[in-house]
């Protein structure tokens, strides 16, 4: 049995989160792993309908995503983000773990070893933007409108997301 935690996140100051939609950190994915190579987390995202799109570290300022929900696949090192923006959670991530991130929800990287290698990957037909600022109404919009992946990066057609995105 896949081992999580969640957050459900509120606005935060400037940063929007998604109060309907929590967080969700996989926490076993490659079982303590230190040896997983890319490929294999693409390819985990990939037979999900998860399409990879990036291979790189997370930026270390707040930022959030208004057209796109986001995975996040940790293939290599040990970080620790911040979720939510400013005085949110602080949550460790290392190899062998998966963030799957709804739209709106704000993050940042407070600390990353030298290995920290990260697999960004998007739902099929979504396409990411970078929002670093306050969102506007029509950016709301497009988070509350956004459609939910059909898929869970992790576990396919009946994973966790559908049971707690879904409902």
């Amino acid at each position: 049995m896949q081992q999580v935690r969640t957050f459900l996140l509120a606005e935060n100051g400037w940063v929007p989160n998604n109060s309907r939609l929590p967080v969700i950190l996989y926490l076993n994915v490659f079982e303590r792993r230190k040896d997983i190579a890319p490929q294999e987390m693409e390819t985990l995202f990939r037979q999900n309908g998860w399409l990879p799109r990036w291979r790189a570290g997370v930026y270390a300022y707040h930022h959030y995503h208004t057209t796109s929900h986001e995975v996040l696949g940790i293939v290599d090192g040990y970080a620790r983000l911040v979720l939510g923006g400013p005085d949110g959670p602080e949550v460790p991530v290392r190899a062998g773990q998966v963030l799957l991130i709804p739209a709106g929800v704000g993050h940042r990287r407070v600390f990353a070893d030298e290995n920290f290698l990260v697999v960004g990957a998007y739902p099929g037909g979504q396409d990411w933007d970078l929002c670093k600022g306050p969102p506007v109404d029509a950016m709301r919009e497009r988070i509350a409108n956004l459609p939910l992946p059909d898929m869970d990066p992790v576990e396919g057609a009946n994973g966790l997301l559908k049971h707690l995105w879904h409902t």
